[in-house]
């Protein structure tokens, strides 16, 4: 690989790609220490104008009411989707978002209370570029986890395992490194793990079991933070988290030795999250080829690399609501506790079409026909929208700019230079030998674009 080339590999992979304004300079080294140091300033996921109706509040409700509040809630969260993909698409501190979405999916909750979503996403957001442990606890305390994971149902009389579980099995030490006596010993400990009437985190004493428990072989008076400070003892913790982390930025195919000397340098550091970044997007066997274009991106990385690639603006963003339910990955609403599987699960034959046809119907504002499972809607989770309503995708591409980066290539080479820029390097295609009749260079530049992102190589990262 070039430099030019590993600096493009470097962007898609430890964020959504160029943005349409920035241009590949510099060297790998000075790019990874822009990548690393652009992320400190960061803006909040807040909804302008909209009520935070808490949970006392609701509670003084009639049902009547309650019920209206409720859904108005569960619309807001909806916007609260397309407003990170707005940010994803223009922040500079992609790194951060980038791994804001790896953690959403790892602490995958779902939940209709868009204050209790918003405070969630912000505290991913937050301890994203941070300590490992931080990000635990925080999140671990997050209304929409508790209330996600049952653990408001958590007291000392009735202990309920769900969220002492899934701490356990899908957010820090994975199967096989605990015991079921672990887990009800751990249930004990978080209990009265609660949400105040203001929505705050509280522990409910009223409810805690505070009597002896034993957990992973050690016996005291544990509360729930013992318990997460001894899962983060466990070097069982820093391998499983590294090995997902290593699925999602570099490949599905796990190289094991890789990952051992990874995750031992993330214990080592106390769970530092960006050294252990450092590391993967500095090693030189991040740029080969094995790993490279090896990713099927997201529906979300898709849809953000394609809006900062031709600077894409929206008069009305909802129909991208709709492109993420029909693609399978939907901000907020993730199929289960265990998140989105990613990989190939991202591809069949529905999904793909939508793929290869959604930059022509971008580019054109054309109407998407699609039909989703409305699992956006919680009271009818299996029901299945019909194509009589039409998503109109109004927006506009900046051509003008994009168009600028190739002034000063010949006509020749445009059909490369334009790969090389929205392809992954050992990508190979060749330009079609009947196209459109084009009016003008431009023109013709646009129908060239237009056909590689339409191409199942664009797919890859």
């Amino acid at each position: 690989m070039t430099e030019k080339q590993k600096i493009a590999h470097l962007y898609r992979r430890a964020g959504f790609g160029m943005n349409i304004r920035e241009e590949l300079s510099g060297t790998l080294n000075g790019e990874i220490e822009r990548v690393m140091n652009s992320n400190q300033q960061w803006e909040e996921l807040f909804l302008q104008g909209e009520d935070r109706v808490t949970t006392g509040q609701l509670m003084a409700m009639s049902p009547e009411e309650r019920r209206e509040i409720i859904q108005d809630l569960a619309g807001n969260v909806k916007k609260l989707n397309l407003e990170w993909l707005r940010i994803m698409g223009k922040a500079e501190g992609q790194l951060r978002e980038k791994l804001s979405l790896f953690f959403h999916g790892h602490f995958a909750v779902r939940v209709r209370k868009f204050n209790h979503v918003e405070t969630y996403i912000n505290t991913i957001r937050k301890y994203s570029l941070g300590y490992f442990g931080d990000l635990l606890m925080a999140v671990s305390k997050e209304p929409a986890m508790l209330r996600f994971l049952n653990n408001v149902q958590n007291k000392k009389n009735s202990p309920n395992e769900n969220f002492a579980r899934e701490v356990m099995e899908l957010f820090s030490l994975g199967r096989g490194n605990y015991t079921e006596n672990d887990i009800k010993e751990a249930a004990r400990a978080f209990t009265g793990w609660g949400i105040s009437e203001e929505d705050e985190f509280e522990l409910k004493r009223n409810q805690h079991d505070s009597g002896m428990k034993t957990v992973f072989g050690k016996t005291g008076n544990w509360e729930g933070e013992d318990v997460i400070r001894m899962i983060l003892e466990n070097p069982q913790t820093a391998l499983f988290i590294t090995r997902k982390l290593y699925r999602f930025f570099v490949n599905d195919q796990v190289n094991e030795v890789r990952v051992k000397e990874l995750a031992d340098g993330f214990f080592k550091s106390r769970y530092h999250i960006p050294t252990l970044m450092r590391t993967i997007l500095s090693a030189s066997w991040f740029y080969e080829d094995e790993n490279v274009g090896c990713l099927i991106k997201s529906p979300v990385d898709l849809i953000v690399s394609l809006n900062r690639t031709l600077g894409i603006s929206y008069e009305n963003p909802q129909p991208l609501l709709a492109v993420q339910r029909v693609l399978g990955q939907t901000l907020f609403f993730p199929p289960n506790v265990a998140g989105w599987a990613g990989g190939r699960n991202w591809i069949d034959n529905s999904t793909l079409i939508t793929r290869l046809n959604l930059p022509k119907r971008i580019a054109d504002s054309a109407e998407l026909d699609i039909s989703y499972k409305n699992n956006m809607d919680d009271a009818n989770p299996n029901e299945v929208d019909k194509p009589k309503a039409k998503k109109t995708l109004a927006c506009s591409v900046n051509w003008t700019l994009f168009l600028q980066k190739f002034d000063k290539i010949p006509k020749v080479d445009r059909f490369n230079a334009v790969c090389d820029l929205l392809l992954a390097c050992n990508a190979s295609l060749q330009q079609p030998r009947i196209m459109k009749p084009a009016t003008s260079d431009s023109e013709e530049l646009k129908q060239i674009t237009l056909y590689i992102l339409r191409t199942p190589e664009y797919q890859l990262s």
